[in-house]
């Protein structure tokens, strides 16, 4: 698309280093086998895999309920604060790795109440692993409340409940889990009530989902920011406005791949997206799960040769113009961007 190529030895080390925010990712999909074995050890939890091996054996999915199936098993070792403090710090030391320097992460509370684990004790060990993760990388973050679209209504406003004493840390919501059978439109009053509270909005929409989704997600959610929506693609119409508006995309590859929403990473709409004039961002989902952070996530995505390094500067910068960082802090992560890629020299 762009005029910057470098060689794809070059690019890989070009994308590497590239300043960047994370705005999709799931911290509970951040559990790799062995800090899950590390924590059902120490709480004295059964889990239903006798190795390490055994759980990446069983990381192959035809859907997205297969692999839901298998991450709702593994978030059950999750149980005290030090465990969620564990689980988020070993993320931030994986991002800080590739260079990000600011997360916007999901989390999934009602996964937790479900088993008996208290609102509090999920969002305290979380917010101590992201204060450890500003302390030693810098790197900032902010905290995602997603509801369970499979769960009803009833339950997401129980949720949104519980979260109140907690507002000042929590940016937005959002809306994950299965997706098809369960349109936004069913937690329209859900989301107007956390919009109320001060909440900004995100949901999945048109990963698995018809164009129909991503338009309920704007119409009656009136999201600030679309996760995935790659099947928005669909609708010409749909692209017009989503461009036009600059809504931006939290797009994820090799959870794309890994879900058997693309067949063929070299075939994914990213570069699409970017000729439409839609602000893509490059995220990684569920790491631990879909076998990429975010670095793994760019990198896929070189081989096929439609991105140079003009247009993952762009997936970079789309990333913090993106985020629900305030202007002034923005302009200086964008300020840092330019000068890495002008000491590149693309």
């Amino acid at each position: 698309m762009g005029s910057h190529r470098l060689p794809l030895h070059d690019l890989a080390g070009f994308v590497a280093g590239l300043p960047k925010a994370e705005l999709h990712l799931h911290i509970e999909g951040s559990l790799e086998p062995e800090l899950m074995f590390a924590l059902a050890k120490r709480n004295r939890v059964a889990i239903p895999f006798d190795s390490v091996e055994a759980v990446r054996a069983a990381y192959s999915f035809s859907n997205l309920q297969d692999f839901l199936d298998i991450y709702y098993q593994g978030a059950d070792v999750l149980r005290v604060e030090e465990d969620f403090r564990d689980l988020a710090t070993a993320y931030f030391d994986r991002a800080a790795a590739d260079a990000v320097r600011h997360a916007e992460i999901f989390f999934d509370p009602q996964t937790h109440t479900d088993r008996g684990i208290s609102f509090d004790v999920v969002v305290t060990g979380l917010l101590a692993g992201m204060a450890e993760a500003e302390a030693k990388h810098g790197l900032t973050s902010k905290l995602i409340l997603c509801f369970l679209r499979h769960l009803d209504e009833e339950a997401a406003f129980a949720t949104l409940k519980a979260a109140e004493p907690w507002l000042d840390r929590i940016a937005a919501v959002g809306l994950d889990s299965s997706e098809v059978g369960h349109p936004p439109s069913k937690f329209e009053r859900v989301f107007a009530r956390a919009g109320e509270m001060g909440l900004l909005r995100v949901a999945h929409a048109g990963e698995e989902g018809p164009p129909a989704y991503v338009h309920e997600a704007l119409d009656l959610l009136h999201i600030d920011r679309l996760d995935h929506g790659n099947r928005a693609l669909e609708d010409p119409a749909l692209v017009t406005r989503l461009a036009r508006s600059g809504m931006t995309f939290t797009v994820c590859p090799l959870s794309n791949l890994k879900l058997c929403v693309i067949d063929d990473i070299d075939a994914h709409p990213i570069e699409r997206m970017l000729r439409l004039g839609l602000r893509a961002t490059v995220n990684s989902d569920d790491p631990a799960y879909f076998g990429g952070y975010v670095n793994d996530n760019y990198r896929a995505l070189i081989p096929a040769g439609k991105l140079d390094a003009g247009d993952f500067a762009t997936l970079a910068r789309n990333s913090f113009l993106g985020s629900f960082l305030d202007d002034a802090t923005v302009s200086r992560h964008l300020a840092a961007l330019d000068a890495y890629v002008d000491a590149a020299a693309v």
